[in-house]
């Protein structure tokens, strides 16, 4: 994401007309955000407070407190059906919990399902961050605090927007709507295949969305419409039976080291795009980032070229990226004077969208196979596989929803990727095909999610909710248009 680039919005065509939300004017769910938006603010603040995190080596007790909050923030918020739940991991111990709680629809009515997660990231080094971690901060315009955008913001958003729609519709609201907030997104899901598996009626929903994305940049909201899949693996270079004497031996045979670098440097061209046959790649973003904003978000020092071809949107959200992300090579400072007999490296390829992950996989295994430097055996294994994602943006949610953003912001929200992945929505588009699947959120680039001084831009979170509500409001008033 970008901070200040120009954009281009979508096609309005067939975008609802502004200035109403079904019988409901805009106004009316202005003020009615607004009205609350203090209170919003101050539980966020109480969630941020809670460190939930679900990784395996962190205490448990912070993320059931902080499940129970949830639940009772919903439980406040008139949903009557409110459970915390969770299934076992394969090695039998409990996974994150979760929070659902639902309103049933009215006949005739189309249910949403409302997902985000109350976990968080570890701090990290706390001597990099300028607050207090846990303690959310107002600070020039911004919430800062781990959480406080990623994802509890996506879990207030929700809840203030029902909230707000509850308020203006009150017995007429006969929308269908359930909360789906996860408890271990953050350590990567390992149980929502199985959750949506055992509890696969309780989250039937015509809508899905996702409030886990990124904004266009603070002003300019957006509605993510695709994301790279992932594969990852590891691949080991074997060249002697043990280690030998780098005096006695060396010349006639490279280390492995040396040659697994070679063969790691087979798999970009010279421009740096990703030099491995048969993996899907376009050029089709929307919208463009300038270099120099890229160049700004990513830290890029000066001198240093940027990689491939095409433009730098499609570069981070419809070609794959290959990286290197792990080496296991003796450290430098315990380094002896040997012929090293095997080195290995695990590799992360972002896939773009259209592409099958277990094809990728392949072709990653056949390319390290046929390009063993100087006859050395190779070891492939593969790892992880995520699917890559694409909104179908014809679709009436899809519609509703770039309408309802640029309502609540005032200008046309753009449709950007995200060159990260979001595998479990894999598992939602495979149980749920009939769902239409929208993929929002609270971030902007200045965010820092996962890293340290994680912020919040509270004005993009008050247009936030109203743009939610604006869009519960037209699904309860019009429904899908029979596109479900």
């Amino acid at each position: 994401m970008t901070s200040s680039s120009a954009a281009t919005p979508r096609s309005t065509t067939d975008i609802p007309e502004a200035g109403a939300a079904g019988n409901v004017r805009t106004d009316d769910l202005r003020s009615a955000v607004d009205r609350s938006f203090d209170r919003t603010l101050a539980r966020l603040k109480e969630l941020v407070a809670i460190p939930g995190i679900a990784w395996p080596s962190f205490d448990r007790t912070p993320l059931e407190r902080s499940a129970e909050a949830v639940a009772e923030l919903l439980r406040n918020a008139g949903l009557g059906e409110v459970q915390v739940l969770s299934v076992n991991k394969a090695d039998g111990t409990p996974g994150g919990p979760a929070v659902v709680a639902r309103r049933p629809a009215a006949e005739g009515k189309p249910t949403v399902l409302l997902y985000a997660h109350h976990d968080v990231q570890p701090v990290g080094d706390e001597s990099l961050w300028e607050t207090e971690p846990f303690i959310a901060v107002d600070k020039e315009g911004r919430l800062y605090g781990r959480g406080a955008a990623d994802d509890k913001a996506g879990i207030m958003t929700h809840i203030a927007a029902f909230t707000a729609v509850s308020e203006v519709l009150a017995e007429s609201l006969g929308l269908g709507v359930t909360f789906f907030i996860e408890g271990e997104e953050e350590a990567g899901s390992p149980t929502f295949r199985s959750f949506l598996e055992a509890n696969r009626e309780l989250l039937r929903a015509d809508v899905i969305v996702v409030a886990d994305s990124s904004n266009w940049k603070v002003g300019v909201p957006a509605l993510t419409t695709s994301l790279r899949g992932l594969v990852d693996g590891t691949i080991e270079v074997q060249v002697l039976d043990h280690a030998v004497h780098s005096g006695m031996y060396g010349g006639p045979v490279l280390d492995a080291p040396t040659l697994l670098s070679r063969l790691i440097a087979t798999l970009h061209d010279d421009d740096g795009n990703v030099a491995i046959e048969g993996l899907v790649a376009s050029d089709t973003a929307a919208v463009e980032m300038p270099e120099a904003d890229y160049r700004a978000d990513a830290s890029v020092l000066d001198g240093v070229r940027l990689a491939g071809s095409g433009s730098i949107a499609s570069r981070l959200w419809t070609k794959p990226a290959l990286s290197i992300i792990g080496f296991d090579a003796p450290a430098v400072d315990v380094a002896s004077n040997t012929l090293l007999p095997r080195a290995r490296a695990k590799f992360s390829l972002r896939l773009a969208p259209g592409q099958v992950p277990a094809e990728a996989m392949e072709a990653v295994r056949r390319h390290v196979e046929a390009n063993a430097p100087f006859g050395a055996k190779v070891v492939f294994t593969p790892g992880e596989a995520g699917n890559p994602f694409r909104t179908d943006t014809s679709s009436a949610a899809a519609s509703v929803a770039t309408w309802a953003l640029g309502e609540a912001w005032g200008v046309p929200a753009v449709e950007t990727g995200i060159g990260g992945s979001i595998p479990f929505i894999a598992d939602l588009t495979e149980l749920y095909p009939a769902a239409q699947i929208l993929v929002t959120g609270v971030e902007d680039p200045d965010s820092r999610a996962h890293s340290a001084n994680e912020s919040l831009h509270i004005g993009d979170f008050r247009n936030a909710i109203l743009a939610e509500a604006l869009m519960l409001a037209r699904l309860d008033s019009e429904g899908l248009g029979g596109g479900h």
